[in-house]
């Protein structure tokens, strides 16, 4: 059986996929489990570390062939508000709750959830029931299993706390004189 053994992200790959995989959010964060595409081509995903796949990501067989990625639709809730500072507002008491959240600028997806869609409601924002791809943001703190499409580089939040413990020092000694 042929192994997927790394991931290319979205926009990094080119050329025609031999086969393609439609995931839903839940199925797109994993790091080995037995796959087939939609055109019948079997393996196994075979990876170091669970990573979140992206739609448009695709899977590197070990036989150099590539299967895609794509988002398959879900139940969501799609947030629309009046003014960019009232959509603010419900973003931030969504990330208050921790919740995963697609946000595109002048909409919020979220996963159906009728307590959170009431609270959105009551905060003076529409929210419209859908049936679409669900990508939401990895979150600041993502760790190992989720990976970046920028320029790669991760930082922990171990070297985040010590950055900022070596600044307090230097304010310490600058207050010091």
């Amino acid at each position: 059986m042929a192994r997927a053994i790394r991931v290319s992200p979205a926009g990094t790959w080119h050329g025609a996929a031999a086969d393609t995989v439609v995931l839903d959010y839940d199925q797109r964060h994993r790091r080995r489990l037995a796959m087939k595409g939609a055109n019948g081509t079997e393996f196994l995903l075979d990876l170091a570390e669970a990573i979140a796949l992206r739609d448009g990501d695709a899977l590197v067989l070990d036989d150099k062939r590539i299967v895609a990625v794509r988002a398959a639709p879900e139940p969501l809730a799609e947030i629309v508000a009046h003014s960019p500072a009232e959509l603010l507002r419900v973003a931030w008491h969504l990330g208050n709750r921790h919740l995963p959240a697609q946000l595109d600028g002048t909409r919020i997806r979220i996963r159906r959830d009728h307590v959170i869609e009431e609270m959105v409601e009551g905060l003076g924002a529409h929210v419209r029931r859908i049936e679409a791809p669900f990508d939401p943001e990895g979150g600041a703190y993502a760790s190992g299993g989720h990976h970046h499409h920028g320029d790669g580089h991760h930082h922990h939040q171990t070297e985040t706390h010590d950055a900022l413990e070596h600044d307090d020092r230097l304010d310490e000694d600058d207050a010091r004189g």
